[in-house]
């Protein structure tokens, strides 16, 4: 009983130094990855990279102390990164405080949903997500993930468009004109190390390597250059005129948002107090708000943009200042440009930046522990994005679970799994992390570093706990575009284009559903929900139309002298016997299609005399199959023709002995196998009859006819 609760005792028996020293040296490999894997992916879920540092100390420690797997490295991955990102836009700006509360809380809620499932023992949920929409995520998630460093990597900045192809484009037509060469250098380099190290050596921490490097030249050569200036140092009357239209229409917007939310509350007293003209009136000046805050909103993105296009030339001064003007052609040195993102701009402040974007500042020392702030009107927005991610997230580790355990041998327990990850993700939330889970590339480090058990994830923390207390200002000059290559290099792996042709290989409607999951995952790119649920919900409708029109065969004599589906393999029928097999649940939903097919058959072989139903297959019978069955027989036996019942399984037989439904069909008309139905009634059924040779007796092949 205390394993079950407290399930890493088990890793102490038969445990030793040499043990220790294994695990030891797993869990720092890992941390060599992690470290700088992790601050990539926060940049990926639009938060400052440090968080995931906070991502990678706890969730990988509680993950292993109370997951089933010994191998699974939790922590920051590049799908549930992605996934928060797209449920947190719609909320709030990408790196306010808005929106890094609003990740925690999803980690909060992600965590419970998780370790409810596990709690409950209801681990078998995750297979609404088949594997041909996964795979036809995972592919465009794959792209989505790169495409979306693009911007990063090339040093250019734009507004996001409502679908992620828009965005795109724009980043491609600002790349053309507004490439920061030193910022793609610094990003292939980082990739060109990657790939290198990794074909020459893959136990090199290639990602380690990179990052370490590209920081070095980075703080060598001065890669980042700001300036904050007052405004009258930039000489530019259309700058100033910008930026003051720029600032004007951005501080306007929350003063806005705060009367939305002001009238939101009028509309719901006035609901509460049953005044529908009120609730009118309250409305109509919902949407003016509305119509104001979009109007708004498009001028400070035009403005932004004309912002961010202005390239201007620097010349310092007599007392050493720099003043900057338009850049005029023949201009060389270094291009500037203006700083800018949602927030008003300081005229005594104007952030002039002249190189590359580093990672800057990361708050020394570790979280403290501290509940999200619950908001329950967040809590119902966010819920169905935290059951998507929770699915997601949990399916990826228990696979990865399960092709460690192939290797290794180990009894893995998914509900166990889902129990360590949610209190992972809770106990994150606590400090201040954002929706973990496990990562591929890490576990294989870990699997290859040896590692003998969980207490590699404990050692992975505490690396990173020591980075977070002394370590953090090596990390200032880190380029962002090398978190970029960081990126692109691992979702690489992600891209399978075979699982499409292996999943039309296994049917053709498998094949169609991933295909469309992947189109639609990147049309509506960034609302990645919609992707999946379209996927489900065609995976649906196909279960459901297959067990509304199960496989109903009639069977005949195979070579082999097995009985088998006779327009398959091409044999000849019956005329006076019709072996019927039926394969699926008999319920409301395929009842009627069973009598219709039985119809036909009467209606089609005119010396037909008994019909063998063969059960094997009915694993289970609701009210409407044995109420179609009853009727079936009536009418069949109306008709002249005896029918019986083979291979009748024991839960099936409960029903039939429940509902009397055995009497109707008689105790010498049930048998227990096919062989046994045939040669009960096989003379009886052939009595004066012209057939010479029986198909269900003697092999006969169809003869073709041209």
């Amino acid at each position: 009983m205390i394993t079950k609760f407290f399930p890493f005792l088990k890793w102490f028996e038969n445990y030793n130094l040499d043990n220790l020293r294994v695990d030891a040296i797993s869990g720092l490999t890992v941390a060599l990855v992690l470290i700088p894997q992790s601050m990539a992916y926060a940049q990926l879920a639009g938060l400052p990279p440090y968080y995931g540092l906070y991502a990678s100390f706890l969730p990988p420690m509680i993950a292993a102390l109370f997951g089933s797997s010994l191998q699974l490295a939790t922590g920051p991955v590049a799908v549930v990164s992605l996934m928060t990102s797209a449920s947190l836009e719609p909320l709030a700006i990408a790196g306010s405080e808005g929106y890094i509360a609003y990740a925690i809380l999803l980690a909060l809620i992600v965590g419970f949903f998780q370790l409810s499932l596990g709690l409950l023992r209801l681990g078998l949920v995750v297979n609404l997500l088949s594997h041909p929409v996964v795979n036809g995520f995972t592919n465009a998630a794959a792209i989505i993930i790169a495409s979306s460093q693009l911007s990063k990597l090339f040093g250019v900045y734009v507004d996001k468009a409502e679908h992620h192809y828009e965005t795109i484009w724009r980043v491609c037509e600002a790349a053309v004109h507004y490439t920061h060469w030193p910022t793609l250098f610094m990003g292939a380099a980082a990739f060109i190390i990657m790939f290198v190290l990794k074909k020459i050596s893959p136990k090199i921490p290639n990602v380690l390597v990179a990052v370490v490097l590209t920081t070095l030249v980075s703080w060598g050569v001065g890669f980042k250059h700001d300036q904050t200036v007052d405004i009258s140092a930039i000489e530019s009357p259309d700058a100033i005129r910008l930026i003051t239209e720029f600032s004007s229409a951005v501080s306007e917007i929350p003063n806005l948002a705060t009367q939305r939310q002001t009238i939101n509350m009028a509309i719901e007293k006035a609901h509460e107090n049953n005044d529908g003209l009120a609730a009118l009136d309250a409305e109509h000046d919902l949407s003016v708000v509305a119509l104001k805050m979009d109007r708004l909103k498009q001028q400070a993105h035009i403005y932004r943009t004309r912002l961010r296009d202005l390239r201007l030339h620097g010349e310092e001064q007599p007392d050493g200042t720099l003043k900057f003007y338009p850049e005029k052609s023949g201009d060389s040195g270094r291009v500037w440009r203006i700083k800018v993102g949602n927030a008003p701009i300081r005229t005594d402040a104007v952030l002039i930046t002249g190189g590359g974007a580093v990672v800057g500042t990361v708050p020394k020392g570790v979280p403290a522990l501290a509940a999200p702030k619950i908001d329950m009107k967040v809590i119902l927005q966010l819920l169905p994005y935290a059951a998507i991610i929770s699915l997601l997230g949990f399916m990826e580790a228990i696979s990865i679970a399960k092709a460690m355990a192939a290797k290794t041998g180990q009894r893995l327990d998914p509900n166990q799994e889902l129990i360590g990850q949610g209190l992972a993700n809770i106990m994150g939330a606590m400090t201040r992390s954002y929706p973990t889970s496990g990562s591929f590339s890490r576990s294989a480090v870990n699997l290859q570093a040896g590692a003998v058990s969980g207490l590699s994830s404990v050692f992975t923390s505490l690396a990173v706990v020591i980075v977070l207390l002394f370590f953090t200002p090596l990390l200032y000059h880190l380029p962002q575009s090398v978190l970029a290559a960081v990126i692109m290099m691992a979702v690489i792996g992600l891209i399978n284009v075979s699982g499409f042709v292996h999943a039309w290989h296994a049917q053709p409607y498998d094949g169609i559903i991933s295909v469309i999951s992947f189109i639609c995952t990147l049309a509506f790119a960034p609302h990645l929900d919609k992707g999946i649920m379209v996927g489900v919900v065609l995976s649906l409708l196909v279960y459901l139309y297959k067990s509304m029109r199960p496989t109903i065969s009639s069977l005949a004599r195979h070579e082999d002298n097995a009985l088998r589906d006779a327009m398959t393999h091409e044999l000849m029928e019956c005329e006076y016997i019709d072996l019927i097999r039926f394969e699926g649940p008999l319920f409301f939903a395929n009842a009627s299609y069973l009598e219709d097919k039985i119809n036909e058959r009467i209606l089609a072989k005119k010396n037909l005399r008994h019909i063998i139903i063969a059960a094997n297959g009915i694993n289970d019978i609701d009210a409407s199959g044995e109420e179609t069955l009853s009727l079936v027989i009536d009418r069949v036996r109306s008709a002249g023709i005896d029918i019986s019942f083979s291979g009748v399984n024991e839960s099936v037989m409960t029903v039939f002995k429940r509902t009397h439904l055995l009497e109707k069909i008689g105790q010498n008309h049930v048998f227990s196998t096919m062989e046994s139905a045939i040669c009960g009634i096989h003379a009886q059924a052939h009595h004066n009859a012209e057939e010479k040779e029986c198909p269900l007796t003697t092999t006969c092949r169809l003869v073709k006819t041209a």
